[in-house]
């Protein structure tokens, strides 16, 4: 146990132990590792050193099959949201009110978008995280694995390091209820992807 609580290492092992993952050792980087149906949903995190500032990021990503190519983004409102919307930024609505004045959607098929977020489950443990930022996407870049052509990953991404254990417990669990979703609406296979991360 750290000066200001557990670390980070201990309680990513607690969680790997409690969700039945893998906890991967790798040096200065760790990873929890949680198999959910033909998905894997992979926990890290990476620092990011603008002139030396060293700002880390928690993020949990798991690539899945997406046949139609559906994306779709969601975070948290804040100050710039409404000069954002002045100038025309997408926000897409899904008709529950608290929701949609807590939350930005974008996406490049509303109706899908609604049908995701229809789900009362998905939108209650959207709402119960702090921060947020959940999207699909395709791969992450020059040096991270490449995607075949149908492959994208659901992918969640926040400031700072997260050490409590309930909240990365609900994490896993709202990533498999959005996968599980995804294949409701018929924007996902459950089938492996065929990918590593």
């Amino acid at each position: 146990m750290g000066l200001f609580g557990p670390s980070k290492y201990e309680v990513w092992r607690q969680l790997s132990q409690e969700i039945g993952a893998e906890f991967v050792e790798g040096g200065l980087w760790n990873e929890v590792q949680a198999h959910v149906g033909p998905w894997t949903i992979t926990l890290d995190d990476f620092i990011v050193d603008p002139e030396e500032l060293h700002v880390t990021y928690t993020r949990m990503r798991a690539p899945y099959i997406n046949p139609e190519g559906f994306r779709f983004t969601i975070y948290r409102k804040n100050l710039f949201s409404d000069l954002g919307k002045l100038l025309g930024m997408q926000d897409i609505e899904v008709g529950d009110p608290e929701f949609d004045e807590a939350f930005i959607i974008k996406g490049n098929d509303e109706s899908k978008v609604v049908s995701l977020f229809s789900n009362s489950k998905i939108r209650q443990m959207i709402q119960d995280q702090p921060k947020i930022r959940l999207e699909v996407k395709d791969s992450e870049g020059w040096f991270d694995p490449k995607f075949l052509e149908d492959v994208d990953e659901l992918y969640f991404q926040v400031d700072g390091e997260i050490k409590d254990v309930e909240r990365l417990k609900a994490l896993f669990d709202l990533f498999a209820a959005v996968l599980d979703q995804l294949c409701r609406i018929g924007s996902a296979y459950k089938q492996e992807p065929g990918v590593s991360l």
